[in-house]
């Protein structure tokens, strides 16, 4: 019987006891760390878009320009400077051009994550008004290429939406605080600005030298010129950065 049963296994064909066995799991694409870590960052800027509409509504915009400017524009750091210009007295200009500037930085995280946009031109389209710094980053940290795919759409679609109801909310909030300077939101602007600023420093001494001399350019210019001019020409700064050869 042992004879048997020996000679019933040698003639079992090799390929389909590989096939018995058990194969290994797919990596799952959406898991719970990615989950967690796009929750953090959406609780985050959410706070920043409540203040964000409170501080556009305090400054004298009407309630609809800064949720209108968040379903369009899509940029935090963007959106404060343009609406911190406008509430300084400057013209649309001025603010559209330091809001562009400030965002000029997306072309280069939009070739970083081109191909986790999808290849029709729909998908393409809505995926480059997602592409953030935090969007990018997400991408960038994953390896498969199924991973970077749910990363961008994950963190992308969530932020949109978390930033634009927040901001919506502060608005509303804002206008509701009536006579808003006696809470100091006037000094929020240039602290957020500032707080956006700051990690950028760190790069190294030639982005210091020129954070400088931008910023002593604008001080410069500020009495003489019209508002967010000066901030326009604190661009001039970027001649100090040295160029790796």
């Amino acid at each position: 019987m042992l004879a048997l049963m020996r000679s019933l296994h040698r003639t079992i064909d090799p390929l389909e006891r590989t096939s018995r066995r058990p194969r290994p799991p797919r990596a799952r694409v959406l898991d719970r760390p990615l989950i967690r870590d796009v929750a953090l960052v959406c609780l985050a800027d959410g706070v920043v878009g409540l203040s964000f509409g409170a501080i556009a509504v305090a400054g004298g915009l009407p309630v609809w320009l800064p949720v209108l400017m968040s379903l369009l524009v899509f940029a935090g750091s963007a959106q404060f400077s343009a609406v911190g210009v406008l509430a300084a007295g400057g013209g649309p200009v001025a603010a559209a051009a330091t809001g562009l500037l400030l965002n000029t930085r997306t072309a280069a995280f939009s070739l970083a994550v081109a191909d986790t946009l999808g290849r029709s031109w729909p998908a393409r389209l809505v995926g480059a008004h997602l592409v953030t710094d935090e969007t990018a980053a997400f991408v960038l940290a994953q390896s498969d290429p199924g991973k970077r795919r749910t990363a961008f759409w994950l963190s992308g679609i969530s932020l949109f939406v978390a930033w634009n109801v927040s901001v919506a909310a502060g608005a509303l909030a804002g206008g509701a605080l009536g006579d808003t300077d006696r809470f100091g939101l006037d000094a929020a602007f240039p602290a957020v600005l500032l707080a956006l600023v700051l990690p950028a420093l760190r790069d190294g001494s030639g982005v210091r030298r020129a954070a400088a001399a931008g910023a002593v350019i604008a001080v410069a210019a500020t009495p003489f010129l019209p508002t967010g001019v000066p901030v326009l020409l604190a661009l001039a700064g970027l001649a100090l950065v040295r160029r790796p050869v």
